[in-house]
C-alpha cells in the first residue's frame, strides 16, 4: 500500500539545494516510510530546480536509497561501531556522503565539506566532527576495496552476491528461485544489475484520447507504450492534457492482457479490484469506453481512492470509484463481473529500478502475510467473476510465493471454478514483437527488467466456466 508523501515537520524549512533535497527524501523514506517516487518529483518542482540540478538531486537521492544497505555496512566499518549506535539522522547524512564518495566520484573534500554543512543546517551540529571523520575514512578506499573488506567475513553465496549488487540476501534468493522456474538461473547477475539501472520513463497513450504516433516514439512491446522524451514527463502536452500517462510498459501489458484477451461485448462489467493509485485503472477505463463496457474501481485506502479518481478524471469521470475491502467483493457481488483485474499488493520486488528503496523496505518475514492476503483477494475475485468471465492475477513481484504458489493452491482445489488461459500466447498476440517469455506453470507470463526492459510483472489470466 503506497502512503502519501511524507508531511513536512513543524519548523522545518523547505530544502532548496540538490543535496538538501536529496537528504530530505532519504530521511523521509527512513523515518516516515515515504515513497521516493512520489516525494522527490514534488520536492524538485517546488524548488524549481534547473534540469541539471534536478538530475543531480535524483542521482543523489535514488542512488543513496538504492544502495543504502551497502552504504550502511561501509559506514559501520568506517566508524568502528554498529549502525544502531549512531543517531538515525546522522546515518542518513553518512549514506548520502558515502554515495557521493564511492559512486559519483565527487572530490573527497567537496563531499565531506558539504556533508558537514548539511549536518549543521539540519540541526546535527554536535555530529559534525563525527561526520567529518567517518567520511574521511570512507574516502580512503574505493567501492571495490570496501566490498572486498565486507566479503572477507562472509561465506553465504546469497549474502555475498547481495553485497556486491546492493540487494538484501533474501531478495537475491527469491529472484534466483523465480528465474529457476524458467531454467534461467544463469541470468541472476544480469537481473541484479538491471535492478540498479534507472528505468527508462514510458508513457501510455490512452486509447480513444491519443495514439502512440501522436504522443511520441513507440516503445518495444505494448501497443499503447511510448518512450518519454528527456525532461519532466509531466510537461509533455499529452500528459498535461490527460491523454497519456506515465506508466511502465509491463503495467500496460498487464492491463491489455485482460482487455484484449478476446473481443469486448457491449455492456460488459469490469472491476479493478485493487485500483490504487490508478495507472492501470486509467488504461482500463479508456479500453472500456472503446468497447462500451462499464468499469468499477475499488480501493481499500481512501487516500489512494482519491488518486484513482484523479487518474480517471480525464478518461472517464463517470467511473464508479469505491472504497472497500476487496476480500468482501466476492461475497457481496457474486458472479457480477465479466473481467476483473487483481493487481495484488506485494513486496514490489519487480519495480526495484523505479522504487530504489523497496528492496530495503520489506523483509522475508513480510512474504507470508502478503501471500495470505493475495490468496484471499484472489478467492474473492474468482467468486465475483461471472460465468465465462476472465480474471487477470497480476503482481509487481516475481517472488514464487506471491505468484505461482498462489495459483497452484487455487487451482489444486477441486471446487475451483476457473481454469488458466495461455497468458503467454495472449501477450504475444498483443505485443508489437514476440516476447522472450520463459515456460511457467499454467501458461503464466513473467516479464523481466533485464530481458524486456519492463518491471518484473507476473501475469496470469484465468477464465470461469460457463453455467
Amino acid at each position: 500500500m503506497t502512503p502519501s508523501p511524507a508531511p513536512r515537520r513543524a519548523g522545518q524549512r523547505a530544502a532548496t539545494t540538490p543535496r538538501a533535497i536529496a537528504l530530505e527524501v532519504v530521511t523521509a523514506v527512513r523515518a516516515d516510510d515515504a515513497y521516493a517516487n512520489l516525494l522527490l518529483p514534488a520536492r524538485i518542482r517546488r524548488a524549481r530546480l534547473s534540469p541539471a540540478d534536478a538530475a543531480l538531486t535524483t542521482e543523489l537521492a535514488y542512488g543513496t536509497l538504492r544502495r543504502r544497505g551497502l552504504y550502511d555496512r561501509i559506514v559501520e566499518k568506517a566508524a568502528g561501531r554498529a549502525l544502531a549506535a549512531i543517531d538515525a539522522p546522522v546515518t542518513d547524512l553518512l549514506a548520502l556522503g558515502t554515495h557521493q564518495l564511492l559512486a559519483m566520484r565527487t572530490p573527497a573534500h567537496a563531499a565531506v565539506d558539504e556533508s558537514v554543512r548539511l549536518a549543521r543546517a539540519t540541526g546535527q551540529s554536535r555530529a559534525t566532527g563525527f561526520v567529518n571523520a567517518v567520511l574521511r575514512a570512507v574516502a580512503r578506499a574505493d567501492e571495490p576495496q570496501w566490498v572486498a573488506r565486507l566479503l572477507a567475513d562472509i561465506d553465504d553465496p546469497d549474502e555475498r552476491l547481495g553485497i556486491t549488487t546492493a540487494h538484501p540476501a533474501w531478495v537475491v534468493a527469491a529472484l534466483r528461485a523465480a528465474l529457476e522456474r524458467e531454467g534461467r538461473a544463469d541470468e541472476l547477475e544480469r537481473l541484479l544489475t538491471a535492478d540498479n539501472t534507472p528505468a527508462r520513463v514510458m508513457l501510455a497513450a490512452l486509447p480513444g484520447l491519443s495514439t502512440p504516433d501522436e504522443v511520441g516514439a513507440p516503445a518495444s512491446w505494448a501497443p499503447t507504450a511510448v518512450l518519454a522524451p528527456a525532461g519532466d514527463p509531466g510537461a509533455h502536452p499529452a500528459v498535461a492534457a490527460g491523454c497519456a500517462r506515465v506508466q511502465d510498459e509491463g503495467s500496460q501489458l498487464a492491463a491489455l492482457a485482460l482487455t484484449r484477451a478476446r473481443a469486448v461485448r457491449a455492456g460488459e462489467r469490469w472491476l479493478d479490484l485493487c485500483a490504487g493509485p490508478g495507472g492501470k485503472a486509467a488504461l482500463l477505463a479508456a479500453e472500456a469506453r472503446q468497447g462500451d463496457a462499464v468499469l468499477v474501481a475499488n480501493e481499500v485506502v481512501p487516500a489512494r481512492a482519491g488518486l484513482v479518481r484523479s487518474a480517471l478524471q480525464a478518461v472517464d469521470p463517470a467511473v464508479e470509484v469505491r472504497v472497500g475491502d476487496g476480500r468482501a467483493i466476492g461475497a457481496d457481488e457474486p458472479a457480477r463481473y465479466d473481467r476483473i483485474l487483481l493487481d495484488a499488493p506485494c513486496t514490489g520486488l519487480g519495480a526495484l529500478r523505479r522504487r530504489p528503496e523497496a528492496r530495503w523496505r520489506k523483509s522475508a518475514g513480510d512474504v507470508p502475510e502478503l501471500a495470505a492476503l493475495q490468496a484471499q483477494l484472489l478467492r474473492s475475485a474468482v467468486d465475483a467473476l461471472a460465468p465465462g468471465g476472465i480474471l487477470a492475477y497480476v503482481t509487481c513481484s516475481p517472488h514464487p510465493a506471491e505468484t505461482t504458489a498462489i495459483l497452484d493452491a487455487l487451482l489444486a482445489d477441486p471446487a475451483c471454478p476457473v481454469t488458466p488461459l495461455d497468458t503467454r500466447a495472449v501477450l504475444d498476440g498483443i505485443s508489437r514483437a514476440l516476447l522472450d517469455l520463459g515456460a511457467l506453470p499454467h501458461g503464466a507470463a513473467q516479464l523481466w527488467p533485464h530481458r524486456h526492459g519492463t518491471d518484473a510483472m507476473f501475469i496470469q489470466l484465468l477464465q470461469r466456466g460457463t453455467a
